[in-house]
């Protein structure tokens, strides 16, 4: 109940590192942690990251398709870019991707992330073009060279409970990874359905995933998939 306040009150704020820290120690010293394991703060920060993206999801969609970001290679060719160089991002550019909702795939951990803003671009001597990509969450330490066309793209979606029809064997999902050291989303596809009766609480379907990254294949629900938004 306390994050829902918090959410509510300070927004994106809440996906700031220093936020979350401070947030992670005052539970972990709170009675009700008392002898048990501490809080990390990534865990609160993935908390905060999946109520973002169940709150954006609750937003109704422009009926005008927007503007995609393969309108990037466009423009960088446009300026005659050397190869190899790195080119401030333009004003028009920067209000085409302002107009949209992307995440991003780092490099790091394959997992993806919401991206906050693209600061610049460049293209490389083999014609491919990279944003420098700031991720939601985190500061410019945590700054990636991003393959535009591999791993850029519009935001994942969360399902409705009553959605759960939408999700096909053989579907590509965006699904909540929970690693030992932190809980990550990544591609996987789904594998199998046991589909099952709704209830009070909801859909009560079982999805068998495998990851793309690593093929390893585990069960969840629905609370834990997104769904790749309709080309």
């Amino acid at each position: 109940m306390e994050m829902e306040n918090l959410f509510e009150e300070f927004g994106e704020e809440t996906l700031g590192q220093e936020f979350c820290q401070d947030l992670a120690t005052s539970f972990s010293v709170s009675p009700g942690c008392s002898g048990n394991m501490s809080v990390g703060w990534k865990e609160v920060r993935d908390w905060f990251q999946t109520k973002q993206k169940e709150s954006a999801a609750r937003v109704t969609s422009s009926p005008v398709a927007p503007r995609g970001i393969n309108a990037l290679p466009e423009a960088s060719m446009s300026n005659n870019a050397p190869q190899n160089s790195i080119v401030p991002r333009g004003d028009t550019v920067a209000a085409d991707l302002s107009e949209l909702t992307y995440e991003a795939k780092s490099s790091k951990d394959d997992a993806w992330y919401d991206v906050a803003a693209f600061l610049t671009y460049r293209v490389l001597s083999s014609g491919e073009l990279e944003a420098r990509v700031r991720f939601s969450g985190f500061g410019n330490e945590e700054d990636e060279w991003v393959n535009v066309k591999k791993g850029i793209r519009k935001r994942s979606i969360p399902l409705e409970p009553s959605e759960c029809y939408r999700v096909r064997v053989g579907d590509l999902v965006l699904c909540f990874q929970e690693r030992s050291d932190q809980a990550v989303y990544c591609d996987a596809h789904v594998i199998e359905i046991q589909r099952r009766l709704h209830d009070i609480k909801g859909c009560r379907c079982i999805f068998v995933v495998r990851y793309d990254h690593d093929h390893g294949e585990e069960k969840v629900n629905l609370k834990r998939l997104c769904c790749r938004p309709a080309q």
